[in-house]
């Protein structure tokens, strides 16, 4: 029992040591102004990700084995950067899977398409031919790729690119309140050690908020 009790007062230790390795300023960033989150009672995690960057490709598998392993109380959800003009097509290819309901058939192959086959997409003509490929009619991606809703998710996306202060992906947002990516917190690896720093910080707030709502 003896054994046991250090081996866990060494392990709790441990973690506890690499907690305090991580540091505000160095492999995250907090946020000047908190953004709002969707979700009360749950700790969001947003990935910024363009379908060009190749550095979001190789995330891709680690990052869904991540996302795989979320408690209930953690929520994940990606929103395509637009650090330019030219980022916009590819924004608004992944919101037109989004309305038309198809972007699990649609996000791994465009990535796919892009990096493993090394095509390109340069206008709209060659994205709906790339849509018409996996099964989309091409008068329902013309529709749904200039429709209000499309457009609107876009310029939403651009805007949250700016309010987190994006110049690089992929970033992932912790609750509204922190950034981090592999080039501040040591890789990939890193940065989803990070990103579960500050989820274990949140968790408390998150978990006293009900308890105070009941004490009212």
């Amino acid at each position: 029992m003896r054994m046991i009790g250090s081996l866990m007062l060494g392990l709790l230790l441990s973690l506890s040591a690499s907690a305090k390795d991580f540091q505000a300023g160095k492999e995250y960033v907090v946020l000047s102004k908190p953004q709002p989150v969707n979700s009360s009672d749950k700790i969001e995690v947003i990935e910024f990700f363009w379908y060009a960057c190749p550095h979001c490709y190789q995330l891709e598998p680690i990052l869904n084995s991540w996302v795989k392993d979320q408690p209930a109380d953690v929520e994940f959800i990606r929103i395509p950067a637009v650090l330019g003009p030219h980022w916009e097509l590819l924004a608004r290819g992944y919101y037109t899977a989004d309305v038309l309901g198809v972007a699990d058939k649609i996000h791994a192959p465009l990535f796919d398409y892009l990096h493993k086959s090394r095509k390109r997409i340069r206008n709209v003509g060659d994205l709906k031919t790339f849509f018409v490929s996996q099964g989309v009619s091409e008068a329902d991606f013309e529709k749904t790729f200039n429709s209000f809703a499309v457009v609107t998710k876009t310029n939403r996306a651009k805007q949250a690119s700016q309010r987190y202060g994006l110049d690089s992906v992929p970033t992932l947002i912790v609750d509204g309140k922190y950034r981090t990516g592999p080039s501040i917190a040591g890789g990939n690896k890193g940065m989803f050690d990070v990103v579960n720093h500050l989820i274990g910080l949140e968790r408390p707030s998150q978990s006293a908020e009900p308890a105070a709502a009941a004490a009212q």
